[in-house]
């Protein structure tokens, strides 16, 4: 159980007694263990009187370790009742946004609590914040997600399909230390790459194409993500030069105003205005960046509607694009983690124009 990391929750909701988390990401975070208990409950309980508990059916083995208690419970066992047996009738408790209604409306009924409350932003925005360790491990995965980048490009050759190589992707990412993907990698050749969204399929390469790779590993729990777009034999003509050259400057002038205390919000203005100046405003449709962790979509995003001021430890990705059927598809995303006086660049394969195959 990492202590500090459950003092920084309980320290944030000035409005609760207690809380009970049931995201499996977030009792990862806390408990450094993986449980994925499908529609039965789990919880982690945590307080400012008494030690952490964790609710967990008998069919998922867990040792207990120094500083948490876990309540087993089988199959038959009434969740509410046990739960009733733990919590304080006159205390406010905060639940999280995983805890399902088939769970939190018996417990209302039971009144096992004096109040229910959100208590979600209290364990989003800790874990937010990445320490030491998290840095570290986001590092890394970025590091191997440079190296196979590089790799990747050379998979293209006239006639392949995407979904050809996407299916070899994985090998590499493990050949390099990675554990797995952190979400489906997107390989998207011509005008396929002006979909943001595009999922690999039997489209052939073919020259002059553009050949843009959003692509992301996990490794020992923490999640990278990167795209970077390329050009297939061919060098890129006048119109699809500016539309490369206006995502770049949108990627780069976003990085260089990031450090602690700036609005999400006006990140996201820096690289919107710059596309928007250029002609292609309606062409970026996303916002420009999202955070990043254990899962490789956290709380927190990069975007007009999120006016939160950065801290040092976010991590979050900064990926402009430009999607004109007409023309091209091109984004160009790194991960950065905030410090007080800037930002961190996680990545490093170059956002210079590169001619492939």
């Amino acid at each position: 159980m990492n202590k500090d990391r459950a003092e920084k929750i309980l320290s944030r909701p000035a409005n609760a007694d207690a809380v009970l988390i049931s995201d499996p990401a977030a009792i990862y975070y806390l408990t450094g263990r993986w449980i994925h208990p499908g529609e039965r409950f789990l919880g982690l309980l945590l307080s400012r009187t008494e030690e952490p508990k964790l609710f967990l059916n008998i069919l998922f083995p867990f040792e207990e370790t120094a500083g948490l208690k876990i309540i087993s419970y089988s199959d038959t066992d009434d969740i509410t009742e046990l739960l009733a047996k733990h919590i304080k009738r006159d205390w406010v408790l905060g639940v999280d946004k995983n805890l399902t209604a088939s769970f939190l409306l018996p417990m209302q009924k039971a009144g096992i609590a004096r109040d229910f409350v959100n208590g979600s932003l209290a364990v989003d925005k800790t874990r937010a914040v990445k320490d030491e360790e998290e840095k570290q491990l986001m590092r890394k995965a970025s590091a191997i997600n440079d190296e196979a980048m590089g790799i990747f490009r050379t998979l293209v050759k006239e006639g392949i399909s995407e979904k050809e190589v996407a299916e070899q992707m994985l090998g590499i990412y493990r050949s390099l230390g990675a554990d797995d993907f952190s979400f489906g990698s997107i390989v998207a050749f011509g005008k396929n790459a002006a979909d943001p969204h595009h999922m690999p399929d039997d489209t052939k390469l073919k020259e002059g194409d553009v050949v843009l790779f959003d692509v992301g590993c996990v490794y020992k729990g923490y999640c990278s993500d990167m795209t970077r777009t390329f050009f297939f034999r061919k060098g890129p003509n006048e119109a699809q030069k500016k539309i490369y050259d206006l995502v770049r400057r949108a990627n780069e002038d976003a990085e260089a105003m990031i450090k602690a205390g700036v609005r999400l919000c006006d990140i996201d203005r820096c690289a919107r205005d710059i596309i928007t100046e250029g002609g292609y405003g309606e062409y970026f449709t996303h916002r420009l960046g999202h955070f990043i962790g254990i899962e490789v979509h956290e709380y927190g995003n990069v975007s007009a509607a999120f006016s939160d001021l950065t801290e040092a430890g976010n991590v979050f990705s900064i990926e402009p694009g430009i999607y004109d059927p007409e023309t091209m598809g091109c984004r160009i995303e790194d991960l950065v983690i905030v410090t007080d006086e800037g930002c961190e660049v996680l990545n490093h394969y170059p956002h210079d124009i590169e001619i492939i195959g």
